[in-house]
């Protein structure tokens, strides 16, 4: 059997896994993300070589090593472009990593990565035409056209994240005012939450919010499906955001199915059923073409390590 292997470069932890023929995560190691980019590059080959050696295999076993990073990646140069977390800005990725890596590495946007994994293995598996939201401390984007991964001309597109929504709108960490990401992501929804909670000290989400150390992405949506007014009206507004986001990406690719993914998918059908609901609004000619199936990402954080470990074979 040919095994591949993916690594996830977080902004906390590096996390490694061996997929085999049948997309199967079948062993993994992590460890915590440390500040400083050689340090950094040499902890991601050693994480891959210790996941590797748990799979009774080496580095040289694996026809190449797929990276996956919530970055600006030009796939075509290996260059780390710009990461927002960690201020990096042109770092040859790719080629520190052959350094240390005896077999080529390919890296992509860690988005891009999770919905090649969906297609390969998900919730997209079978269709040619995906859009896929990771909703998480900022918001990813991917997109498969015609079966293939999309990046633009030059490597770098599919930012759908930071697509203005609204004009002059809240800062965003890329530095654009506007973006979807500061609408939409968890980082803006606990900053929506914890205005509404300033106005609304009635409100169970305080109470909820100092059970749970503090405001989350969860404080919203749990609140809301125990009826609190408050809550529900948070959730609202950002599933709002959230469709009006989704609408325009449908109008300009008309994928086969949209995906959400990260860690607020997990709100399941409290999230889901009113995007699918307000998206309509947004979608050009609805009443007549409609709109495709917006559904949860299947696989979890393990979709953007399958596409990572698959990166040489797309």
């Amino acid at each position: 059997m040919q095994y591949r292997i993916g690594i996830d470069l977080g902004g906390t932890a590096i996390k490694v896994g061996i997929v085999d023929e049948t997309y199967q995560v079948i062993c993994s190691h992590q460890q915590p993300t440390v500040e400083g980019f050689e340090l950094v590059v040499a902890d991601m080959a050693e994480t891959a070589r210790i996941a590797a050696e748990k799979a009774g295999l080496r580095l040289e076993d694996f026809p190449s090593v797929g990276v996956g990073s919530p970055s600006c990646i030009n796939p075509y140069t290996g260059l780390l472009v710009f990461s927002n977390n960690t201020n990096w800005r042109n770092m040859p990725l790719k080629q520190e990593l052959e350094k240390h890596i005896p077999v080529p590495v390919f890296i992509e946007n860690d988005a891009n990565c999770a919905v090649v994994g969906e297609m390969l293995a998900g919730a997209a598996k079978g269709y040619r035409h995906v859009l896929m939201l990771t909703l998480g401390t900022g918001v990813g984007g991917g997109l498969i056209i015609n079966g293939r991964l999309f990046s633009g001309g030059d490597g770098m597109g599919a930012e759908l994240g930071h697509t203005p929504l609204v004009a002059e709108g809240e800062p965003c960490t890329c530095g654009i005012d506007g973006c979807l990401e500061a609408y939409a992501s968890v980082t803006a929804l606990i900053r929506q939450t914890e205005e509404a909670m300033s106005k609304n000290p009635e409100s169970r989400m305080h109470a909820h919010a100092a059970a749970h150390g503090g405001v989350s992405g969860r404080t919203a949506f749990d609140c809301a499906r125990k009826g609190d007014a408050v809550a529900m009206r948070v959730v609202d507004q950002y599933c709002t955001y959230l469709a009006a986001g989704i609408g325009g990406f449908i109008n300009i690719f008309r994928p086969e199915i949209v995906l959400l993914g990260g860690g607020l998918s997990g709100a399941g059908d409290t999230l889901l059923e009113p995007v699918r609901k307000k998206v309509e609004q947004f979608v050009f000619a609805h009443d007549i073409i409609g709109a495709p199936p917006i559904e949860k990402a299947a696989l979890g954080n393990a979709a953007g390590t399958i596409g990572a470990a698959y990166l040489g074979d797309i």
